[in-house]
């Protein structure tokens, strides 16, 4: 058995509410219907995996699209908590002038929404998660069907490489599309970025 544990992180597909730059709540519908798209991203993934997924709506939608297998369902990979402004527009939230949405993107890592939490704090709770998955299935390919944030908060784990304090800040700079593929292995203590984003809709074109 190899100790590389290797992570194939795969975004969940589009939602009607990110089309219309809304913040999605769990119950988001994803939006399947690519069947090329998701027979190619079914192709780059290994035959045999473990299978896991956030609880929510869209992202357990896009495993019943790749796969029939039953996917492991991990509460700490869902996307960050935006509390009071689940559901709004980001437009209808800038207009509006609310001095918490203003202050937020301030810092962005920090400081939460209102009722909602950091991103500071999906980085706890995703990157426990990981650690987790990593010593519990040492040597194995995991597909992981969850988030932009999630995987974002997955890639300033694989940055930090023991560094105090972690990456955040850096991390949100990726770009993590519907359908996109990341892949990071965990290598004995230490960890490889393989790709990001990969097969995004620029790859499609």
């Amino acid at each position: 058995m190899t100790d590389t544990t290797r992570f194939w992180w795969l975004r969940h597909a589009p939602t009607a509410a990110q089309t219309e730059g809304r913040i999605p709540d769990a119950d988001a519908e994803a939006d399947v219907s690519g069947a090329a798209r998701l027979a190619t991203l079914h192709r780059r993934l290994p035959a045999r995996a473990l299978w896991i997924a956030s609880p929510t709506r869209r992202a357990v939608q896009t495993v019943k699209a790749l796969t029939h297998v039953r996917p492991l369902l991990i509460p700490a990979l869902t996307e960050q908590d935006f509390g009071a402004w689940t559901s709004q527009r980001h437009a209808d939230l800038w207009d509006s002038g609310e001095a918490a949405y203003r202050a937020y993107w301030d810092d962005p890592v920090y400081k939460a929404p209102p009722g909602g939490e950091s991103y500071a704090a999906q980085f706890a709770r995703t990157a426990a998660a990981i650690r987790d998955l990593t010593t519990e299935h040492t040597g194995l390919d995991l597909i992981l069907v969850a988030h932009a944030g999630t995987i974002r908060a997955a890639l300033a784990l694989a940055l930090t490489e023991g560094r105090q304090p972690p990456p955040l800040a850096a991390s949100l700079g990726f770009c993590i599309d519907p359908l996109s593929l990341t892949r990071i292995d965990a290598i004995g203590p230490g960890w490889r970025i393989g790709g990001v984003n990969l097969l995004s809709e620029d790859d499609a074109r």
